[in-house]
């Protein structure tokens, strides 16, 4: 898949170089997800001021479009057919000591949506699913997002790569 950018802490704020060669890896699987009427969805996670793409972590054992699959009930409530491969994008949270590779695709609904099952971190951190008419609103809604924290400046950076890339082959 192809690489979509490289994220590290010190694009957001001055920190020390730090050794990486230990950190833990984490796999994630995201999509810019559409509708049958090309809306798009979008999660907006309200205690820290940002939107992100429906998506997370791959299980041990699991493949990544199964964990796609997973995630995507899990949080928006429905399944959906892969469209086309976005890329990946790599993160390098020195806060965590923490690798992150996500690999994206470009997906469309299928069937019924049903409601959606968050864990209760996501409803801690007030996450709601929204949909927005275009992927350029997608894209506007994301840029003017202001996070609070350095999880969201990342999470912002990585889902605007992922966006634009649909973008680009929509």
């Amino acid at each position: 898949m192809k690489l979509i950018d490289t994220i590290y802490e010190k694009d957001f704020r001055d920190v020390t170089e730090k050794d990486r060669s230990n950190y833990y890896h984490r796999t994630a699987a995201r999509a810019v997800l559409m509708d049958e009427s090309g809306k798009f969805f979008l999660m907006y996670v309200g205690l820290h001021g940002y939107h992100k793409l429906p998506g997370g972590g791959v299980d041990e054992g699991e493949e990544i479009k199964q964990a796609l699959a997973r995630e995507l009930k899990e949080e928006v409530g429905c399944e959906a057919e892969i469209v086309k491969e976005l890329g990946e994008i790599v993160e390098y949270r020195d806060y965590t000591d923490m690798k992150q590779t996500s690999y994206c695709y470009l997906a469309r609904q299928v069937g019924e949506k049903i409601g959606n099952q968050l864990e209760q971190g996501e409803i801690d951190d007030q996450m709601s699913e929204i949909m927005t008419n275009s992927i350029d609103n997608a894209i506007q809604l994301s840029e003017s997002d202001q996070p609070d924290n350095i999880e969201g400046k990342f999470i912002q950076r990585r889902d605007l790569g992922f966006l634009r890339e649909a973008k680009s082959v929509l």
